[in-house]
């Protein structure tokens, strides 16, 4: 019996370790899974077993065992009797920090978060020397239960032989029975809340084929009864694995590419702690054009691949090749084009303490709480990663050494979202929901300049009008490439402008100059490309291109208000411009305004 002095009651702490912080089910299952893959395990099944009975009037299914099973390394007596302790185990020593174990708390305090009973059996030697253990919540609030029973010699029940695939020659059975706080009520149901949590999670030890996670459904009543059976798919949030759970197409094909921007997708940071230097890797991702390419009448979003990315918004923190959490911190959540990034941390278990790993492996605090600063706007607001960092020390505070690498990602992010935004622009379909010719601007522009052309004035682009149609449209689409727009959009813009015989094309890209727009005489035609990362394109072009039959009439009436403003400011900008200039830049700058007002004229002429 326990002493009624004791420091921590056993009996009342055991209760309050139950409200320890798991999300659900899925969760609480993992820390199962995750002993099973430290064990050496090849194949791990997560087995549901259901039994009919009678709730309000009717006979339901309802939850009646939980187990997972596995074909690892097994435990002798003495380490199953460990295992079933709160905080012990045999990865905990500093020196053993290497794996996804760490912390000695997953099977008892996960197991106990769901149920009141878990019972394990554990063999080395064949599954007939299998030894059995368990804790039971009842017997150790009445004080019956004080310490883990010694393992004994215990046949495993025929119902788990029977159901069990992989049984082989060592290995360990978690059953949990008398299930209380599962929030999923059928063997089914967990399975399908599950699977896309634990593709997640295990990705890349399904990715890689270094294990198999057979997930069954079945009636306790009618044993060879299986109501579900499937074996689960690696959920890549990064979009860069193929043979993935994403929906067709890219469920044999990846549906991101990787970022390849100033920096390698793949990025090792370095941090140093207790003396060493240790690796972090970060993976940046983005969607493919063909990804964002809407059916008619549909957005990308709201297709099936779509809508498999919205749930894997967010910075994937990765320990050990084990997803610990999807970080929602830099996620804008108003925005329905943050499914479009993905990026991955990944760092070992020796960095547990730098980024704060909490004992049920579910988040980083530490890194989380970093990326809570807003550094960008820090920054913005004029301090320094240098000054950041002094404050940082001085507080003494643990998530200075991740201060670096969370500006690296933050600043990463912002060119991935501009990119992202780039994929849609000039793509018209808005105006073609309106019953409005998209190019029917380009087609003004076009019957103005051969007015002029048969007046006597030559352009640059003139002479290569005549050149092959095929060699005119790859030399457009080149140039959209390299002026930062994707293949899919350059190819189509390519294309329309020589077939339709239309003498301007019209792209929008994040260009990094100080130019509105650029203008380019290629393939015969006439390259306009406004940068989409000026703030006159943002307030003059986008804040217009918006949906407007979400838009009520006042919110309408605002984006025209803020429209004008821009132009405005756009016109005085210019104004000051001339003013600051002198002599002949000045009289250059005058008849440049006059003679450019007078082409304007003539193409605005025509009624649009």
């Amino acid at each position: 019996m326990n002493n009624t002095h004791d420091i921590v009651p056993t009996h009342l702490a055991v209760q309050a370790m139950r409200d320890n912080g798991y999300k659900n089910a899925a969760y609480a299952i993992a820390e199962l899974m995750d002993n099973a893959i430290q064990a050496g395990a090849s194949q791990v099944e997560l087995l549901c077993g259901e039994r009919k009975q009678q709730v309000e009037g009717r006979r339901r299914s309802r939850i009646e065992q939980i187990a997972v099973l596995d074909n690892g390394c097994g435990m002798d007596a003495k380490v199953l009797r460990l295992a079933l302790q709160f905080g012990n185990g045999t990865y905990l020593d500093e020196d053993k920090h290497t794996g996804i174990g760490r912390f000695g708390m997953g099977l008892p305090s996960s197991s106990i978060s769901q149920c009141q009973r878990v019972d394990v059996w554990s063999w080395q030697n064949g599954i007939e020397n299998a030894l059995h253990s368990y804790l039971d919540l009842n017997e150790i609030k009445n004080r019956q239960m004080t310490e883990v029973p010694e393992a004994t010699m215990q046949p495993i029940p025929m119902i788990w032989r029977n159901i069990g695939q992989k049984f082989g020659e060592s290995g360990t059975l978690v059953v949990w029975s008398k299930i209380d706080r599962c929030i999923w009520r059928t063997g089914k149901a967990i399975i399908d809340n599950s699977e896309f949590v634990i593709g997640r999670m295990y990705r890349k030890f399904l990715n890689n084929s270094q294990v198999k996670i057979r997930m069954v459904a079945f009636d306790l009543d009618a044993l060879y009864d299986i109501i579900i059976e499937k074996y689960a798919l690696p959920n890549d949030p990064g979009y860069l694995m193929e043979k993935t759970s994403c929906p067709k197409p890219f469920d044999h094909q990846a549906m991101f590419r990787p970022w390849e921007g100033d920096t390698s997708y793949e990025a090792t940071y370095k941090i140093n702690f207790k003396d060493k230097e240790h690796d972090v890797k970060v993976r940046f991702s983005y969607a493919k054009e063909e990804a964002r390419q809407a059916e008619p009448g549909k957005n990308p979003g709201s297709l099936p691949h779509g809508q498999h990315a919205a749930k894997n918004v967010g910075v994937s923190v990765v320990r050990a090749g084990r997803e610990l959490e999807l970080d929602q911190n830099l996620v804008n959540n108003y925005d329905p084009t943050e499914r479009w990034w993905g990026i991955e941390v990944e760092f070992s278990p020796s960095l547990d303490d730098i980024f704060g790993v909490t004992n049920n492996k579910q988040s980083a605090r530490n890194f989380g709480e970093i990326l809570q600063l807003d550094i960008e706007s820090l920054l913005e607001a004029g301090k320094s990663v240098a000054q950041l960092k002094e404050e940082l020390l001085q507080d003494e505070d643990p998530k200075l050494p991740l201060l670096e690498l969370a500006h690296k990602i933050s600043s990463q992010l912002s060119l991935i979202r501009r990119l992202i935004k780039a994929q849609t622009k000039g793509t018209r379909t808005t105006e073609k929901r309106y019953g409005h010719d998209p190019y029917k601007p380009e087609k003004v522009a076009t019957t103005v300049t051969q007015e002029r052309q048969s007046q006597g004035y030559k352009g640059q682009s003139d002479a290569d009008e005549q050149l092959p149609k095929e060699e005119r449209k790859q030399v457009i689409k080149e140039t959209l490439k390299e002026e930062g727009v994707t293949e899919a959009q350059a190819e189509l813009l390519a294309a329309t402008t020589v077939d339709d015989g239309l003498k301007y094309t019209f792209a929008q890209a994040p260009i990094d100059t100080p130019e509105f727009f650029t203008v380019q005489s290629r393939g015969g035609a006439i390259i306009v490309t406004l940068n989409t990362n000026h703030p006159a394109y943002q307030n003059l072009v986008e804040i217009l291109e918006e949906d407007v039959d979400k838009a009520d009439i006042d919110t309408l009436r605002s984006r025209l208000v803020n429209s004008l403003d821009g132009l405005k400011l756009l016109l005085m900008a210019w104004a000051r411009y001339e003013d600051e200039l002198d002599g002949k830049r000045k009289e250059n700058a005058i008849d440049t305004r006059i003679d450019w007002g007078r082409v304007a004229r003539r193409f605005l002429e025509n009624e649009l």
